[in-house]
């Protein structure tokens, strides 16, 4: 393993601290009372989520406490703000979607033994074992304590936050739900639809591949292209990380309802899915590194087909 890309969580945390803020004060617009106080509402939620995520990460050894609760804090979230604004039509189609993206993510990710009745157990995903377990948190406990703090807890839940941005700065909009928004609506929900399709399509090939090897068989005798290790069919066939790519285009189709609701084209409520591509920008250089140790045919993948965007296919 190389050494965990330190600069790029700093700049991640930095563009945080600093870029939000500095959208806020110099795009606009700014939040009235009734926002604020929802803001609050939503920020006293995403700060006792995040002592949880630390406290429990921390007693457990289970780092994915906040990969359980991702998929269900937008979910109320953003129906906190429909209620507050008055379940307006927009807020609430927005909260729907919302619903819809978690609901699907949850189920994907409980299939694969995440949630317990013990809720702070489950199987933890397994890139948190790799860098826990690599340079430079191996034997320093400390380093890995304050990671954990501020990177998993306390960045991770403002980064779930920021993304329903979209929805507290339309939250007293008197904009009608026009085209842009039925456009929006069309965008976010072929993208969950695209994502679910890419998730199943890896599901199939995983339980298939690991049935296989259960049963006795090495890789190197499984029948192509189960032997390679990875999956190459469907939608991985022409992008690496298809869900990846319908993830991050989720939130940004919710941010264009910010636009629906005259808000402006760039408003700093973009701060959510913008730093979003950055985090998977990161996320997806961590499993390929992964992917790449240990199947040996995997650059060659990487050499042929886009990370994200879906482009040629993958031919061996």
């Amino acid at each position: 393993m190389k050494k965990m890309n330190l600069p790029l969580i700093a700049t991640l945390l930095v563009l945080s601290v600093v870029v939000c803020p500095f959208l806020y004060l110099r795009v606009g617009p700014a939040l009235d009372a009734a926002q604020l106080d929802t803001l609050k509402t939503l920020g006293m939620i995403a700060g006792c989520s995040a002592l949880y995520c630390f406290v429990v990460g921390e007693l457990t050894g289970n780092n994915s406490q906040m990969d359980k609760l991702w998929s269900l804090l937008p979910i109320a979230y953003t129906w906190i703000i429909a209620i507050d604004g008055g379940f307006k039509t927009r807020l609430v189609v927005m909260a729907v979607l919302a619903t819809l993206w978690g609901a699907r993510l949850t189920m994907n990710f409980a299939r694969k033994g995440a949630y317990k009745l013990k809720f702070w157990e489950g199987e933890e995903d397994y890139r948190w074992s790799v860098v826990r377990n690599g340079a430079p948190f191996k034997g320093n406990r400390l380093g890995w304590m304050l990671f954990d703090l501020f990177f998993i807890s306390i960045y991770q839940n403002a980064l779930v936050l920021m993304t329903t941005f979209p929805a507290l700065v339309s939250m007293n909009s008197t904009a009608p739900f026009g085209w842009v928004d039925a456009l929006a609506t069309a965008l976010m929900f072929g993208f969950i639809l695209y994502e679910t399709i890419a998730d199943e399509q890896q599901w199939a090939f995983q339980t298939k591949k690991w049935a296989m090897i259960k049963s006795g068989q090495s890789l190197e005798e499984l029948p192509s292209p189960y032997n390679l290790g990875f999956n190459t069919n469907g939608l991985w066939s022409i992008s690496r990380h298809p869900n990846y790519f319908a993830e991050q285009s989720i939130w940004i189709s919710f941010y264009i309802f910010s636009i629906g609701a005259g808000i402006g084209l760039f408003n700093w409520s973009i701060i959510g899915c913008l730093l979003l591509v950055v985090l998977f920008l990161g996320s997806s250089a961590l499993a390929e590194e992964i992917s790449g140790g240990k199947y040996p045919l995997y650059q060659e993948y990487c050499q042929s087909v886009s990370r994200f965007l879906p482009g040629k296919k993958y031919v061996r």
